[in-house]
C-alpha cells in the first residue's frame, strides 16, 4: 500500500490503549513493513464522570471527538468497543473491520466471592448500564442498583471505597486486561442479555480511504460481524442509544444464527424478550425481525416511558 505509517485513534482509558494495542499488533501481523502510531482523544463521556450516562444525552458520547479526528484526517483508523458505537454513523464515516468477539456476557463481581444468587438480601450493586440494572432488579427485587461511573479500573476501586457488595461489568474488559481471576461469577444471557456489540472492537475509518479499508480486512471475523449485525439492527429499528435498557445477544453454531434481544422497564418490573434463528447471512433480517417482535410485546410504550424522564 502507498501508506508508509498509520495513525491509530484511541480513547486514553487503561482498556481503550489495551484493547488499540491489540489491534495494532494483529495489524503488524499482516502488515509488518508499516509504522502504526497510536494517538489518545478524550471524549465528552471520559471528561464527565460525575452524572450517570443515561442524564447526559445525546449519542456517541464516547466516540464523537474520536470520529471528528478521523473526518479531518488526523488519524486514520480508530478503535472503539462497539457497544460505544452508535448505530448510525456520521457521514463520511464506515465500520472496516469487526474484530473476533471475547466473552460477551457481563460478570459480577462481588466482596466477599458470593455469587448472584447468594448475595445478602438489600445487597448493593455498582452498575454504570440502565441494562444491567433493570435486569438484576427483574432477577431480584431486593437489589439496591448504584450507578457508579467511570474507567473500569476506577469502577472496581469504587467496590470497597463505596461500600458496595458487587459490581457487574462487562467481561471482556476484565479478561482484555488479565483480570479474569477478579471475577466472582459470569451472568448468563438468561439472566442479563448483553448489551449489543459487548465484547468486540469495531475499527472506524474514513469511507473513502481505500488503502486503509484493505488494511484493516485482515482483522475482520466474519462470524462476530454478522452477529453484531443482527444485535445492532435491533438495537437501531428500536431507537434506543447505549443508555436505554435494550439487550441483544447473538451466536452462531452449526452454521445457525440465534439472536436474542430484550427491553426492560428501569425498575426490571417489565422484561420483554424475544428469542429467534436463522442463516448468519440474514443477520439484519433477524434483527428487524427480533425488534418488531419486541414491538408487538409492548416495547415503544415502554421506551417512550424511559425517554421522557
Amino acid at each position: 500500500m502507498g501508506k508508509s505509517s498509520v495513525v491509530v485513534g484511541t480513547r486514553g482509558s487503561l482498556l481503550a490503549v489495551s484493547q488499540t494495542q491489540w489491534t495494532v499488533n494483529e495489524l503488524k501481523k499482516a502488515y509488518d513493513d508499516l509504522d502504526f502510531s497510536t494517538r489518545e482523544i478524550v471524549t465528552r463521556g471520559d471528561r464527565i464522570l460525575d452524572v450517570a450516562l443515561n442524564k447526559i444525552g445525546g449519542k456517541g458520547l464516547f466516540t464523537k471527538e474520536i470520529e471528528t479526528a478521523l473526518l479531518e484526517g488526523e488519524i486514520d483508523l480508530a478503535v472503539h468497543s462497539l457497544k460505544d458505537l452508535p448505530t448510525e454513523l456520521p457521514e463520511g464515516l464506515d465500520i472496516g473491520a469487526i474484530t473476533r468477539r471475547v466473552d460477551a456476557r457481563d460478570a459480577l463481581i462481588s466482596v466477599n466471592g458470593s455469587g448472584l444468587s447468594d448475595l445478602a438480601e438489600g445487597a448493593r450493586i455498582g452498575t454504570s448500564s440502565l441494562r444491567r440494572g433493570a435486569q438484576l432488579l427483574h432477577h431480584r427485587r431486593d437489589f439496591v442498583i448504584e450507578p457508579i461511573r467511570g474507567n473500569l479500573d476506577t469502577r472496581l476501586k469504587k467496590l470497597e471505597r463505596e461500600e458496595l457488595d458487587a459490581v457487574v461489568v462487562a467481561a471482556a474488559g476484565l479478561i482484555r486486561l488479565g483480570w479474569e481471576d477478579r471475577i466472582t461469577e459470569y451472568l448468563p444471557p438468561e439472566v442479563c442479555v448483553p448489551a449489543v456489540g459487548q465484547g468486540a472492537l469495531a475499527i472506524e475509518l474514513r469511507a473513502e480511504d481505500p488503502e486503509i479499508k484493505k488494511l484493516v480486512v485482515a482483522i475482520n471475523d466474519s462470524d462476530t460481524a454478522a452477529c453484531v449485525a443482527a444485535e445492532r439492527t435491533v438495537l437501531g429499528m428500536l431507537g434506543g442509544g447505549c443508555q436505554v435498557p435494550i439487550g441483544a445477544y447473538a451466536t452462531i453454531a452449526d452454521g445457525v444464527l440465534h439472536l436474542q434481544a430484550i427491553v426492560a422497564a428501569v425498575d426490571g418490573k417489565v422484561v420483554i424478550r424475544h428469542s429467534l434463528t436463522g442463516k448468519p447471512d440474514c443477520a439484519e433480517e433477524l434483527g428487524k425481525a427480533a425488534a418488531n417482535a419486541l414491538f408487538e410485546q409492548g416495547a415503544r410504550s415502554i421506551l417512550k416511558e424511559i425517554t421522557a424522564q
